[in-house]
């Protein structure tokens, strides 16, 4: 029988039970488990794809083309396996398949309720994960907070999950946040006895409690916690902030909940986690290192969770290369219109420049100024998507002597598109889950700087690419409705340019480089989504090697 976890959060939002659920997963597969991970969104969106960043922060891609919760990523960075679409869901997507049915007459007549029909769907979604993965332990994250009234049908359905499979099948996780009293300095367990409350009003009584806090949680806290929420002292795992997000699985296992998990659900006892690599890389985080300073030019660098991978990117790399990663979030709106030269000066102060993707207009001139800039005075530039597109911009700005050059998302009518739509993306209307979206294969291009960075990191896949003759190919994901126009590839290439990764079929650019720099770089897709903190992403890599 599958086991389950589900995670619930009070008090506030936000308060860590995506990098919880992770490093419990980190934790549990240290053990030898299988172990898959699941986000339950409560809002009515079809998926976050179409949502702001100010709204709800990244966007993260799966394999399989699914746009999900910034949450996956630290899933997926954590326990080092590919999730599914299956592993995010919302209740959008719930309801949207109950009237679906319901329209087809799989109801066969009944009235539509929230119980039984729509609980049944979340736990017929929970269990398509586990069937999916076949992994032994499934975590499910809900979304939001406790008392939250879009959540309530996730939680009937999770108190649900254990008449369905068994005590000893289910988990009940709250993680909750231990505020302070400024005046006095006292951390208030008030908050949380009542988000515990709430959570019992559900049906749900927890078998554990994890306390988030800014400072460290003494016995006292604990055992008051224990107390009033009816729990075991031991269940009541203290959580102070951490420097680095990649210390809280060490936390966990230190504070022996591990174990705890593994005895309250009848798991065969697995001994401790074997967790050697991951120690051995935070002895590298933590180690005093020499900074590198990046500049981050982007229309979002107000709310760095909409580039959390690419920020975490860039610390997986830096790592790797013994450097300090200091980022300089350069908002490039304000870098247009930046007449006194501030932004520029923190631009040149730089040891290098990431242009991260993103839609619509607002912000361009302010990246294409920085893309000329690293051009012009060689330094190492990364694009990601967007960045990539402007790189193009930039660089044909430059061959054609024209400012009219652009892309036609944000010009319709220049005269030298660039940047085009794709042709299969010319008659769509609707936003959400249209794009290019998910891993695509890409055809690397020898003696160029995207070559070495992946033959480094992939050398046997190299060696043999070499042996037989065929074409070095990577797969990695995408998001991205524009391409580069073909019609420019022949005079670009010609100035200095060098398409340096494609698609097997020679038609879509998937890298583009300068031959004439030290690097300067850019991806169609995203490689930010595939970095791990123990293996960086062979771009990122490369890139912060050029800055050093």
């Amino acid at each position: 029988m599958k086991k389950f976890i589900f995670l619930t959060g009070g008090v506030v939002s936000s308060v860590g039970k995506g990098v919880t659920a992770a490093a419990m997963g980190r934790v549990l597969k240290a053990r030898g488990l299988r172990v898959a991970i699941q986000k339950l969104d409560p809002y009515l969106n079809v998926d976050p794809g179409t949502m702001s960043p100010y709204q709800h922060g990244e966007v993260f891609v799966t394999e399989d083309g699914a746009e999900t919760d910034l949450d996956l990523g630290h899933y997926e960075r954590f326990t080092d396996e590919n999730l599914t679409r299956a592993s995010n869901f919302t209740t959008g997507q719930v309801y949207n398949e109950v009237l679906q049915k319901e329209r087809r007459g799989d109801y066969l007549g009944k009235t539509i309720q929230v119980i039984p029909h729509v609980t049944s769907e979340i736990k017929r979604r929970i269990a398509l994960v586990a069937k999916a993965t076949n992994a032994d332990i499934i975590i499910c994250e809900v979304g939001g907070t406790v008392g939250d009234i879009e959540a309530m049908p996730f939680l009937e359905a999770i108190r649900q999950m254990r008449r369905d499979v068994g005590r000893d099948n289910t988990m009940y996780i709250h993680v909750t946040f231990l505020p302070m009293v400024g005046a006095t300095g006292e951390q208030k367990t008030k908050p949380s006895q009542h988000s515990v409350r709430d959570l019992r009003g559900a049906g749900i009584q927890p078998d554990a409690i994890i306390a988030r806090s800014d400072l460290p949680v003494d016995d006292d806290v604990r055992s008051k916690l224990a107390l009033f929420c009816d729990v075991d002292a031991r269940a009541v795992i203290p959580m102070p902030t951490v420097k680095s997000l990649y210390e809280v699985p060490l936390l966990l296992e230190q504070l022996g909940f591990g174990n705890l998990i593994c005895e309250r659900m009848n798991i065969p006892n697995r001994g401790p986690a074997d967790l050697t690599d991951w120690k051995t890389m935070m002895l590298a985080v933590q180690r005093p290192k020499p900074e590198l300073k990046i500049a981050i030019v982007g229309k979002y660098a107000d709310l760095p969770d909409a580039y959390f991978s690419v920020r975490e990117s860039l610390y997986h790399a830096g790592v790797a290369c013994d450097r300090t990663i200091k980022i300089d979030w350069i908002n490039s709106e304000q870098l247009e219109r930046d007449k006194n030269g501030e932004l520029m000066a923190r631009i040149m102060a730089a040891h290098g420049i990431v242009v991260p993707g993103g839609f619509g207009e607002r912000g361009i001139e302010g990246k294409v100024k920085a893309a000329t800039y690293a051009r012009e005075h060689k330094v190492p530039y990364l694009g990601l998507c967007l960045g990539m597109q402007i790189m193009c911009i930039e660089f044909a700005r430059h061959v054609l002597d024209t400012d009219e050059v652009n892309s036609t998302e944000f010009d319709p009518a220049t005269t030298h598109p660039i940047i085009d739509l794709m042709p299969d993306q010319r008659d769509i209307s609707d936003m959400g889950g249209t794009m290019r979206l998910g891993a695509y294969p890409c055809k690397l291009q020898p003696e160029t700087h995207a070559y070495r960075a992946y033959a480094e990191a992939e050398a046997d896949v190299a060696q043999a690419a070499a042996t037989t003759g065929h074409a070095f190919t990577i797969h990695e994901r995408h998001r991205h409705r524009y391409e580069f126009n073909n019609q420019y590839r022949k005079q670009l290439s010609a100035a200095g340019m060098v398409f340096s990764g494609v698609s097997p079929d020679n038609h879509l650019v998937e890298i583009s480089e300068l031959r004439d720099h030290p690097f300067m770089l850019g991806s169609q897709f995203h490689p930010e989504f595939k970095s791990r903190p123990n293996r960086p992403h062979p771009l990122f890599k490369a890139f912060v090697k050029a800055c050093i």
